[in-house]
């Protein structure tokens, strides 16, 4: 480990994929990253939030040997940095106290040197880290090779009060690491928070989001650079991994980005569809599925939902079904066979009329003397879904 302080500083943000409770393989995959920024030159690594455990872990966070395995891991990787590569910034679960943190780890010379827990605990939408987390104190900044680094960890950079402290305690450099899932015009809103927390400080900040799809929700990545300015200095892409490297220096105004990668993010349906390609891709992947079943009606949206299949999967993973009763119309019956075809994946044709009919048959006695309804006509929608 090199104790010189650095005027020069190469940091490679780690936008990465990992899954919920798999400790092992989350800890490979810091493994991986940290061994191909090394390649690159890389001084410091950082990984997103809660990367050790996945993110969100929900209600696996609590668990006594959960909480064991995500601290063994990242004393593992401690360990690990003893080869004077790059350090090493990593998000875990952590206990101390007696009390459970949303916490991020600085790995480097062998050791943990710095622990930092988040203070603004998400209890909103799909967040409820109230439930699980303790908040953190106020976080000053972490000394790394005679740099002062900022880690204030997502929701703390939506309010003033974290960066506050990490700026009148010296802090130099902002690194956010995050678990922010997509919606549409997130990263406007995100942008927002940054440039108000730049503008208050007058640091520099980066962004490191994690990338993937976990049950509902999908996380797109789009980590970036903001120089102290406010001057957006890197930008890497959205819905795929990335180990990048950015390229930092000191001068009498303080750090700058001087490289970066410099993407161009999808925006609007593009967005909106490469969301969906990469939540279905992840959660067939990640539950061990081998492909998928759908019914094909010979409408729009089943036809859209076929083609995200086939983006996500692969045409050898899709198999479609045609679901026809009485009244589906000759146009449908083409129009699903077009769209088989013109995918190429497997197309079935399994009539449900005499499904129906044993569904009628079996309710007679109670639907006796009723007027016939849209209860009759829902009975369709069951033995679709039952085949």
């Amino acid at each position: 480990m090199n104790s010189r302080p650095l005027d020069r500083l190469a940091i490679a943000v780690a936008q990465l994929n990992p899954i919920v409770g798999d400790v092992a393989g989350n800890a490979d995959r810091v493994r991986r990253a940290r061994k191909q920024a090394a390649g690159e030159g890389a001084d410091l690594v950082i990984f997103p939030e809660l990367f050790i455990a996945g993110y969100p872990p929900e209600d696996l966070v609590l668990k006594p040997v959960f909480q064991a395995a995500c601290r063994a891991a990242v004393e593992a990787l401690a360990r690990d940095t003893a080869d004077d590569g790059p350090a090493v910034i990593v998000g875990t679960p952590w206990v101390e106290g007696g009390k459970l943190y949303n916490a991020i780890a600085l790995l480097d010379g062998g050791r943990i040197t710095a622990l930092r827990f988040k203070v603004d605990l998400p209890n909103y939408g799909v967040f409820d880290e109230k439930r699980v987390f303790t908040p953190g104190p106020l976080p000053g900044p972490v000394s790394f090779r005679g740099v002062r680094l900022g880690v204030p960890i997502c929701e703390d950079i939506w309010g003033p009060e974290p960066v506050e402290c990490i700026t009148e305690t010296g802090g130099e450099i902002l690194l956010v690491p995050n678990g922010s899932p997509y919606r549409r015009n997130v990263m406007d809103e995100r942008l927002n928070a940054a440039v108000a927390r730049v503008k208050e400080s007058g640091l520099p900040l980066l962004y490191v989001n994690q990338v993937g799809g976990q049950d509902e929700l999908v996380f797109e990545g789009a980590s970036f650079v903001l120089n102290s300015d406010a001057s957006l200095a890197g930008q890497l892409p959205a819905f795929q991994e990335a180990v990048a490297l950015t390229h930092w220096e000191r001068s009498a105004s303080g750090w700058r980005c001087v490289k970066a990668p410099m993407m161009k993010l999808e925006e609007g349906d593009k967005a909106d569809y490469a969301t969906c390609v990469l939540g279905l891709r992840d959660y067939v992947e990640k539950n061990g599925f081998k492909g998928v079943v759908l019914g094909l009606s010979g409408g729009i949206d089943s036809a859209l939902c076929a083609a995200i299949a086939v983006d996500a999967l692969g045409k050898d993973r899709v198999r479609a079904v045609m679901l026809p009763y009485k009244f589906t119309s000759q146009e449908s019956l083409a129009d699903a066979a077009a769209v088989a075809k013109a995918l190429g994946i497997r197309y079935d044709i399994a009539p449900i009329e005499s499904a129906v009919l044993g569904l009628e048959k079996a309710l007679a006695s109670m639907f006796d003397n009723l007027p016939r309804d849209v209860t009759e006509e829902n009975l369709q929608a069951r033995a679709r879904g039952t085949i």
